[in-house]
């Protein structure tokens, strides 16, 4: 299987850093991963909603052309489904037995993802309806995405 992760704006903090080394270096056994880190559009701290977008616009532009041709996008939204690890494991497992081991996660930047990106996104994936910083996410995505192998094989580690 192939997922990519496309979000928005670097990862800084060094704890982040080394969390998502790891997952990344514990999901090798279980597939082709790939990063695409979209820098994020400078802004004024308040914006405008023309300008906020605006920016949403530009990230997502670069978004999508990040995006294959026949990939299976998932856009993490707050408005999206809510699954239990076991349910995004299967959701996962599914894909693949139905051909589509492509699949693209993506992270927006801190002002979300644009209509465009949401719209050409197959689904819309909700860790909670609590807003977490777009670095985090990408690590708390890492390891679900692994946990979710590891239940597709029996492995322990799932508890």
């Amino acid at each position: 299987m192939n997922i990519s992760i496309i979000s928005v704006g670097k990862v800084r903090e060094k704890y982040l850093k080394l969390g998502i080394e790891e997952f990344t270096k514990r999901l090798q056994a279980y597939c082709k991963l790939t990063f695409h880190e979209i820098a994020d559009e400078q802004a004024p701290e308040h914006l405008s909603e023309k300008q906020l977008l605006e920016v949403k616009h530009k990230e997502g532009t670069k978004i999508l052309s990040k995006i294959k041709d026949g990939q299976y996008v998932i856009a993490l939204d707050v408005l999206g489904k809510q699954f239990s690890s076991e349910q995004l494991a299967k959701e996962i497992e599914t894909l693949g037995i139905h051909g589509k081991s492509s699949i693209a996660f993506v992270i927006g930047g801190s002002n979300g993802l644009s209509d465009d990106v949401l719209k050409r996104a197959n689904m819309r994936l909700s860790f909670s309806k609590m807003t977490f910083p777009h670095q985090l996410m990408k690590l708390i995505l890492l390891e679900q995405v692994y946990r979710g192998f590891k239940i597709m094989r029996g492995e322990p580690y799932h508890k």
